[in-house]
């Protein structure tokens, strides 16, 4: 008797879990409608209902796989079919409730908030009642968390994306006790960023926002999602004080979480001796140095303003929030060229940001100034060094194929894209900034306009292309080869 090829009932009942999550976490917007007395509270009951119901059943049908060994195959369409079943049961409020009417506009947004890209398909936020957009930046706060504990905890596991670089000091799963460690990583992890979340919202009423706007910026904050309760972002404060909390936490959800963990324990000096670390902090404050003079002789603006400007936007970015206080896209061509780069860049890796991520970029540029030492010296054996610890040459393999995986699904999404009748500046950063997770681009899609005049079909191919990069890639991509499907 031949085995399974894929155990579907085991792959169901883990899914069922993801879907009652999503049913609980609506609780909240719920208590909101009915707290501001919004005509959307039926909408988001019945959403509850039909989310909560749907995971209760499929957990229930499938309730006898709950005890079976999950094999790596399985782990694959598990997370997946996760994702995807959280973004369609995402819709449901925007749907039943009238805010965002279109199946496609829905569920682009629902992705958008899920994957924490931060694109926005909404023209008119202020409209919203309340309890949806609540809900909108509950979607990251839940994506965010999720990637989380997926990269330290979870894709280790599958071998995924090169993970093995930071996985070795997280408080993460091995193989001897994978169950134990997984549980506790996921506590550890969950109290961190409930505490964030929470430090940040006071942080954020003391500096003059109202409760409701500081817990959605928090949510969104902490997730690098970049959703706001305000059409023109971060800009309709004007506040100094404000912007320079969201960029400390913004800094801060980009920051590899094992370090934030190790920073809790009191172990500072983890930040001084990680090479990814030092690298970020030197990135953002080098591209504050260069981009600032830009500003200051482009825009006309105070120096102060400048710098102001350059940091909020340079960190947003970089951290892949999305965030804007300001349309980089008319600071000149240079700027502009350099914001486009940091669609690909990304923050450390195990943090919420997207993107290829700076751990990947400085190992691979490691490896290529070695390559120019090994040919004067070929006989020498020089290895690639991160954390004073060598890097095993099938984790370098791992990074190209993970750089060219990269590279390739950037330039097919730009070809189908232009192929919808996109011009070929939006095609090039709508693709970069949904497969990276930022949320703004250049163009049309730039900070001041949104994703609203993406054609249907465009959007379906954009959600997609979160999907893909919020999961590294190749758990999605592994899923369309035939050594997938194929029986050992």
């Amino acid at each position: 008797m031949s085995k399974k090829l894929i155990n579907g009932n085991v792959i169901a009942h883990v899914v069922s879990y993801s879907i009652i999550m999503m049913g609980v976490l609506m609780l909240p917007a719920v208590a909101t409608a009915a707290y501001y007395g919004e005509s959307d509270l039926e909408a988001l009951c019945f959403s509850f209902v039909i989310t909560l119901g749907s995971g209760g059943l499929l957990s229930f049908l499938t309730r006898k796989s709950k005890d079976a060994e999950i094999k790596k195959r399985d782990g694959y369409l598990i997370v997946t079919l996760s994702w995807v079943s959280m973004a369609i049961f995402a819709t449901l409020p925007y749907l039943l409730s009238g805010a965002i009417p279109s199946i496609s506009n829905a569920f682009f947004e629902s992705m958008s908030g899920l994957t924490t890209t931060g694109a926005t398909i909404l023209d008119d936020i202020e409209s919203k009642s309340h309890g949806i957009l609540l809900w909108r930046s509950m979607t990251q706060w839940i994506g965010g968390m999720g990637i989380i504990v997926l990269t330290i905890a979870i894709l280790p596991l599958l071998g995924i994306g090169g993970m093995e670089l930071f996985v070795a000091e997280a408080p993460g799963p091995t193989k001897d006790k994978i169950h134990p460690r997984i549980k506790e990583t996921a506590k550890r992890l969950w109290a961190i960023y409930l505490l964030m979340t929470i430090t940040e919202t006071v942080i954020l009423m003391f500096c003059g926002m109202s409760f409701y706007d500081a817990i959605n910026h928090s949510l969104t904050t902490t997730s690098t999602g970049g959703f706001s309760t305000k059409q023109d972002s971060i800009a309709a404060f004007n506040s100094p004080v404000i912007e320079m909390v969201i960029v400390f936490f913004m800094f801060l959800a980009g920051t590899n979480f094992t370090l934030i963990y190790f920073g809790f324990k009191g172990k500072f000096r983890q930040f001084l001796n990680n090479d990814e670390f030092k690298y970020y902090l030197g990135a953002v404050i080098g591209l504050i140095a260069v981009i600032t003079p830009i500003v200051y002789f482009e825009a006309d603006l105070s120096f102060g303003r400048s710098l102001r400007d350059t940091t909020f936007q340079v960190v947003s970015m970089i951290t892949t929030t999305g965030y804007a206080t300001a349309d980089y896209t008319s600071w000149g061509p240079l700027a502009t060229f350099i914001f486009f780069l940091l669609l690909f860049s990304g923050a450390s890796a195990g943090s919420t940001s997207g993107g290829i991520k700076i751990v990947r970029i400085v190992t691979l540029m490691k490896n290529g100034f070695l390559e120019f030492k090994k040919r004067l010296h070929p006989n020498a054996v020089i290895p690639v060094n991160l954390n004073k610890q060598t890097i095993p040459p099938h984790i370098i393999y791992n990074l190209l194929a993970f750089i060219f995986l990269y590279l390739f699904i950037f330039t097919v999404g730009a070809i189908v894209m232009t192929a919808l009748g996109e011009s070929f500046d939006v095609a090039l950063s709508s693709v970069a900034t949904s497969l990276g997770n930022v949320g703004p681009g250049i163009a049309e899609v730039g900070p001041a306009n949104t994703f609203s005049h993406i054609s249907d079909p465009g959007k379906w191919v954009l959600s997609f292309l979160m999907l893909f990069g919020r999961l590294e890639l190749f758990t999605v991509a592994l899923l369309f080869t035939p050594y997938y499907w194929r029986r050992n």
